[in-house]
């Protein structure tokens, strides 16, 4: 956890926060033992703009590596930042019991909660198959 937590601050250093100057970094633990981090990226157009939650599950998808065991959110916002609705749905596809660690970047404050406590009946993949 110490590792992860370590990783998603350093991807906090990342963070490209221009307009809103609220910087998240991320990393994400698959079961093979891989970390894969993230940080978010604005843009002009907000829409466009890309959560470090997101950014690091995509990595991790795009290495083929799925099995997502727990996400750890670094904010320097002073406070403990979860991951947005979009994050948890995306997270959720790989793992609604995946472990969601949150920590300020001084390392002052920590929670470690489950995703499916966060997102109570998320969207899955069963229900298209009905």
């Amino acid at each position: 956890m110490e590792d992860l937590i370590a990783k998603a601050r350093d991807a906090l250093k990342n963070a490209y926060a221009p307009y809103s100057n609220f910087r998240v970094g991320a990393a994400v633990l698959t079961k093979s033992g891989r970390i894969y981090t993230g940080a978010n990226v604005e843009n002009a157009s907000y829409g466009l703009t890309m959560c470090a939650e997101r950014v690091a599950v995509f990595k991790a998808v795009t290495e083929g590596d799925r099995d997502i065991e727990a996400v750890a959110i670094v904010s320097d916002a002073g406070e403990l930042v979860p991951p947005c609705g979009a994050c948890r749905q995306v997270i959720a596809e790989f793992n609604p019991n995946a472990l969601i660690i949150m920590a300020t970047a001084d390392g002052s404050k920590r929670l470690v909660v489950r995703l499916r406590d966060l997102l109570p009946m998320s969207f899955s993949r069963e229900l298209l198959k009905r």
